[in-house]
């Protein structure tokens, strides 16, 4: 079977910092681009994490070494587990001309120990599950939307996918998370995963689902933040003209891939029924689209749109401080009229911004006012505005 082609470029000439959630490919991607003279340090060792974590000084004394012997390029993968290290990076990077690679699954233990984030010494990227394109024709979206496009996941047979995908939130989320931000409620922990993983992509309301796990609403806010920070959740803003409208409102949050939802929710073996599979469609088309965003370095942004009266729109995109593209996200083959009432009462107040209909279907066509598009033409016209 060939090698899938990653879609995320590292910067040639700069050192990275390559943040993405556990098992996405990052020491995959990195290694490939590693050249002979280089070394690597892999934290996840524990001999190795030991040594360092005693003496995070040991690492310069033993890089200005390499260095001295003719490496050129060294790659520190999950630096999050000695963040003290980076310190060593950035005056290693001012003292040298040495390019350093270094992956992390969580940025919040780098912000958490106060760590030198490089200060612009380092590009910062980000490396998601695979994507549509980079599948290709092995993409299905059946699969992709019960078992997700996690790297591991997506080369293995249903069973062993099973088998990765619950051993992933039963391991990492539940145990290693749980332990990385010391959660002492770890029965409410456990719930609000649960919660999440059920009502993923609903507008958020903290203080309702802090009722509903049985923990306050503050600790529901910390741990959304440890789940933000740990790159496991995405958020995506209501558009407000106003920048401080919108940090009051209610998000929403998409889990970053809908095999580990599917997981947590523990419905892996059972086919999605009609209305599940509608939302696992609107999450992994919402994903996609802030993949294709990052992955483009693109300065626009996407928000969802919603008004007092609960008209809605699933995505927006917002371009240089205009909404240029509104998309509601249906999965039926068969769309009526009232699939598109969202996108109409959005067009009453943003009249120049196009509209669309992302769904399930094989060929575009109209709807009245709208273009409905296949899901891949969809995203050809995203990319456009980018």
């Amino acid at each position: 079977m060939s090698t899938i082609v990653r879609d995320l470029r590292l910067p040639a000439n700069r050192s990275v910092l390559l943040l993405g959630p556990r098992q996405t490919g990052k020491s995959t991607l990195v290694r490939a681009e590693l050249p002979k003279n280089s070394w690597t340090i892999d934290l996840l060792q524990h001999d190795t994490w030991l040594r360092y974590a005693k003496e995070p000084g040991r690492f310069r004394l033993e890089a200005e070494a390499k260095i001295r012997a003719g490496i050129r390029t060294i790659f520190v993968d999950e630096i999050q587990r000695v963040p003290e290290l980076l310190d060593e990076v950035h005056g290693l990077i001012e003292r040298t001309k040495v390019r350093f690679l270094l992956t992390g699954s969580s940025a919040r233990k780098l912000k958490r120990h106060g760590a030198n984030l490089l200060a612009g010494r380092a590009s910062v990227r980000h490396l998601h599950p695979f994507t549509l394109r980079e599948l290709g024709d092995r993409f299905s979206l059946d699969r992709v939307l019960s078992f997700g496009s996690l790297p591991p996941v997506a080369t293995a047979d249903e069973a062993t996918a099973i088998d990765i995908l619950r051993a992933y939130v039963d391991t990492y989320l539940r145990e290693e998370i749980q332990a990385e931000a010391l959660v002492r409620n770890i029965g409410g922990f456990s719930r609000l995963l649960d919660v999440v993983a059920a009502e993923c992509g609903s507008v958020v309301n903290f203080s309702a689902l802090g009722r509903e796990a049985g923990i306050a609403t503050r600790t529901v806010q910390e741990y959304f933040q440890l789940l933000e920070d740990t790159l496991i959740l995405h958020r995506l803003e209501p558009w407000r003209k106003s920048a401080r409208a919108r940090m009051i409102s209610h998000p929403r949050f998409y889990l970053f891939d809908t095999g580990v939802t599917n997981a947590l929710a523990r419905r892996l073996s059972a086919a999605p029924d009609s209305a599940l599979f509608g939302r696992l469609f609107e999450q992994w088309v919402v994903l996609e689209s802030l993949r294709l965003l990052d992955y483009r370095q693109s300065e626009a942004r996407l928000f969802f749109w919603r008004t007092h009266n609960g008209a809605e729109v699933d995505l927006v995109l917002e371009r240089y401080g205009k909404l240029v593209l509104a998309a509601e996200i249906k999965s039926g083959r068969r769309l009526s009229g009232a699939d598109i009432t969202g996108l109409r009462s959005f067009a009453e107040v943003h009249p120049k911004a196009d509209l669309v209909v992302v769904a399930n279907v094989p060929e575009p066509y109209a709807l009245h006012d709208v273009e409905v598009l296949p899901f891949r033409r969809f995203f050809e016209r995203l990319g456009s505005y980018l």
